[in-house]
């Protein structure tokens, strides 16, 4: 008989939305174990990126290669690659979402026909603790055992049929990165799909018993864990010693920004000259029309604006990639404990914030050397907003700790991977992943700004002409804001940036192309220096300090309601965050004045 918590069982979701020959498998399994490996090779580019509905955590959707497919049995099998989690105790967003998908109560998501679970094979022993509440949802499961290539490699061993055989469910070692195994994956997903066999499960909530539960498995399955290797032996001790560690931490958080603003530079002037080019020539081309304008003006003027900074965005997640992939990142975060963690965060889920960032580093902030070619101002002045940002988030921490959101200190748990060299092939996907998420938001969200801003910006029309900007709808809302925004050095263009930026930080990028496009300045590249005429340094300083604190996100908004069941607390978080960001952005103002 299988014996869980009750509280662990949550009733089924919805009826499945897919036809009976299509299925949907969940891959499911801890960070660094190889799962999103796993889901790039199985789909390969037949993937989408999106969004949960309510939450900001991503999730990608692919469909399995159509070779790999009996038709006889199923005509499809969609996947659906998981956040990285260690447990289903939802203490944390990723956690709650892959509960939420594998009960079926995720809106818009059916309930998965089966679950792939992958786990290091490495690291058997503590990995199987997230098998236990898998198994317990009773979903047909298989476990693949990773980097199987690894463990014989260094001496490891494992009985996998003894494995299966007491969890009930199959169980094949596999190489993600080389598809080793993979054959054994393809008969599952085609074969009739069962729920697992009824084994005796630890209670999912008491973690100590659930860790023994995991070691009494591998030592059943005569499992011997695999000697480190020579190369991780050696380089934790560089890495991870006390001084060492973190000096080299900051070296390559410093060199990260630093290539930004250097290797980038090529490929954003090319890109910036192809937008300007085909601008101009869609100029010529086109008929003197209202459509024309708004093609050049508001389109051009504003999406093209922010494509230009593409090559930025792909820069820092091949850093962040590699960083990674080789295991390194898993050490940045011990250096510290936690710290480390927050401080890298921000590269990883707000990469928004970069291209307002860069437009104004680069336009005020000279290019000179610090240390020699490889460390600048502007690598320095980036890098002192992030941490400024993660001092302002340690501060509020604990402020809301120690006062009115006293709780008890939850587990941090963090897995030590072996260094590894990352695949090129991986490296490459994570790129085009990205690059095609931050391209169809250009294409969606920023497109719908920019139409709907340049058509604000040439309404209302006198004898069938557009007004002058200051006297647009749309300029009319940015004076009647700048009262508020003078003190900090920001004038009504600018207040339009701040207000479109609501919808998503980097259109404020977008707003600026089309404002400085309809007025006939030159944008497309030269958005930096019409940026510098109207705006003092001092109001550059107040811009960034303002971006860097304020809560400028509405998906962020929109999960803290739901998880909160109200509007209360986002307001709270929307207000506190604003007048934090009014607050600094002022004394950032008024300081570097008085400086100058």
């Amino acid at each position: 008989m299988k014996l869980s918590s009750a509280e662990c069982h949550t009733p089924a979701g919805p009826p499945r939305a897919f036809s009976p020959r299509t299925r949907l498998v969940a891959i499911v399994g801890p960070p660094n174990a190889g799962k999103s490996t796993l889901f790039n090779r199985l789909t390969g580019l037949h993937q989408k990126v999106a969004n949960y509905p309510g939450v900001t955590v991503e999730h990608r959707m692919g469909r399995l290669k159509a070779r790999y497919i009996d038709t006889g049995i199923v005509h499809h099998v969609e996947l659906v690659d998981l956040p990285g989690i260690y447990s289903l105790n939802a203490r944390s967003e990723d956690e709650r979402v892959t509960r939420d998908v594998l009960a079926g109560l995720m809106p818009g998501v059916p309930r998965p026909d089966a679950v792939l679970l992958i786990l290091d094979s490495t690291n058997l022993g503590r990995q199987l603790m997230l098998a236990a509440p898998v198994l317990a949802t009773e979903l047909p499961t298989m476990v693949l055992l990773n980097m199987s290539d690894d463990l014989a490699r260094r001496g490891g061993v494992l009985n996998v049929p003894e494995l299966s055989k007491k969890l009930g469910a199959p169980v094949a070692l596999v190489t993600a990165s080389t598809g080793k195994g993979f054959d054994e994956i393809y008969d599952f997903l085609n074969a009739q799909l069962a729920p697992p066999r009824p084994i005796q499960l630890p209670i999912l909530q008491d973690v100590p018993k659930t860790r023994k539960w995991a070691a009494q498995m591998s030592l059943a399955s005569g499992y011997v864990a695999p000697a480190p290797t020579k190369w991780t032996r050696r380089l934790d001790k560089i890495f991870l010693h006390p001084v060492a560690g973190p000096v080299i931490f900051l070296t390559v958080v410093l060199a990260l920004f630093q290539s930004i603003f250097t290797l980038a530079k090529p490929l954003m002037d090319g890109i910036a000259a192809l937008v300007s080019g085909s601008g101009d020539l869609l100029k010529a081309v086109l008929p003197e029309s209202v459509f024309r304008d708004l093609l050049v003006e508001g389109v051009w003027g504003g999406v093209g604006t922010v494509i230009t900074f593409l090559p930025q965005i792909l820069l820092l997640f091949l850093f962040i990639g590699f960083l990674e992939d080789s295991g390194y990142l898993a050490r940045a975060a011990l250096i510290a404990d936690r710290m480390a963690t927050i401080l890298i965060a921000p590269l990883m889920t707000c990469s928004a914030r970069l291209p307002i960032y860069v437009l104004i580093i680069a336009a005020f902030i000279p290019d000179k050397h610090v240390i020699g070619p490889l460390l600048g101002m502007r690598a320095i002045a980036m890098l002192s907003l992030y941490i400024l940002g993660f001092l302002a988030a340690v501060a509020t921490a604990r402020l809301l700790k120690s006062s009115i959101l006293r709780s008890e200190r939850t587990p941090f748990v963090l897995e030590m991977p072996p260094y590894r060299w990352p695949k090129p092939s991986q490296l490459a996907m994570r790129l085009i992943d990205r690059g095609k998420v931050f391209l169809h938001r250009a294409g969606t969200l920023i497109l719908t700004v920019a139409v709907v801003l340049w058509i604000l910006l040439h309404v209302p029309t006198h004898n069938g002409k557009a007004p002058e900007i200051e006297h647009s709808i749309a300029g009319q809302v940015g004076h009647f804001i700048e009262p508020a925004i003078k003190p900090i050095g920001l004038d009504w263009k600018f207040g339009i940036g701040l207000i479109s930026s609501l919808a998503a930080r980097e259109t404020i990028v977008g707003t600026l192309g089309t404002i400085y496009g309809t007025e006939g300045k030159e944008t497309n590249g030269k958005l930096q220096e019409a940026v510098r005429k109207d705006l003092s340094p001092a109001g550059a300083a107040a811009l960034l300090i303002f971006f860097a604190f304020a809560l400028q996100c509405m998906s962020t908004i929109a999960v803290v309601r739901r998880e909160t069941g109200g509007w209360k607390w986002p307001a709270i978080q929307f207000s506190y965050m604003l007048v934090l960001a009014y607050v600094g952005a002022f004394a950032a103002y008024h300081v570097v004045t008085w400086l100058s």
